[in-house]
């Protein structure tokens, strides 16, 4: 594991090779324990990790109280996305980390073949939606998972989906999405990063306005309606979409999965 200066260390990495401009930078400064939290989220090391390049593969899930009607296909969904990175033939370089909105990191990055599944045991839908938080600390994580991946020289390319079904709550820094914008189009204009969205149907929720005023295309926006066999097929394109990206994770190819949204070929 990394040691808790090292995060420090890291974000200043980011800043000096521009990864973390400094817009972006004070969205992550405004998290309470930061540090401790991306601390919780790194997992292995670089050292851990034989390929040449590597994949990272992070899932933010909400676990408030609404999502207990569908905790089945939550669980379900997050499990075919680990089944399908595991079909790749570049596995080696993928790792996975699975964070949670109120119960923070279920599993730090890992090799995928060693990903906890989701289930009963580590998923227990019963908090609030503090979506807004919770996004700042998980993208945090992922500028701070690649820097000391660059830090090693091995090149990295991330895919990080949001998955939520209800409107913020519960947040208490970030209180509006347009204060996420500066974090996601940092890490966009890269060229090195995805970043996907779910909003499962509540009813009232524009979740696309909401992702949209984050900064995240349009075009990797999934709206299901709340039923399982919606959830399903959102969650199939995300897997679908963390498999294109682990295959073209070099150059021109990852960036051409990245423009062509959920709906690329």
């Amino acid at each position: 594991m990394s040691s808790t200066a090292n995060v420090d260390s890291l974000f200043g990495n980011a800043q000096a090779a521009g990864a973390l401009t400094p817009a972006a930078n004070q969205v992550v400064g405004m998290i309470p324990d930061m540090g401790a939290q991306i601390q919780a989220g790194l997992g292995v090391t670089p050292d851990d990790v034989s390929a040449s390049e590597v994949t990272l593969v992070t899932i933010l899930i909400d676990d408030s109280g609404s999502m207990e009607r569908n905790h089945d296909v939550a669980c379900n969904g997050h499990n075919q996305v680990i089944d399908a990175l595991l079909k790749t033939k570049q596995k080696d370089g993928i790792l996975i980390c699975c964070r949670s909105l109120n119960s923070g990191v279920i599993y730090p990055y890992t090799a995928i073949d060693k990903a906890p599944r989701l289930s009963r045991a580590n998923y227990d839908p019963n908090g609030g939606t503090p979506l807004y938080d919770q996004t700042a600390v998980t993208l945090a994580t992922v500028v701070a998972k690649a820097q000391e991946f660059a830090d090693a020289g091995v090149p990295c390319r991330t895919v990080t989906l949001i998955v939520t079904d209800g409107a913020e709550m519960g947040s208490v820094k970030i209180r509006s999405p347009k204060k996420l914008a500066p974090l996601v189009e940092t890490l966009l204009r890269a060229e090195m990063h995805i970043i996907a969205a779910m909003g499962i149907d509540d009813g009232s929720t524009n979740f696309r306005q909401v992702f949209s005023d984050m900064g995240i295309p349009t075009n990797w926006i999934l709206t299901p309606q709340n039923n399982p066999s919606d959830i399903r097929k959102a969650f199939a394109f995300a897997s679908q979409s963390a498999v294109r990206a682990s295959q073209a994770a070099g150059g021109a190819g990852f960036s051409q999965v990245a423009a062509g949204g959920f709906g690329a070929p």
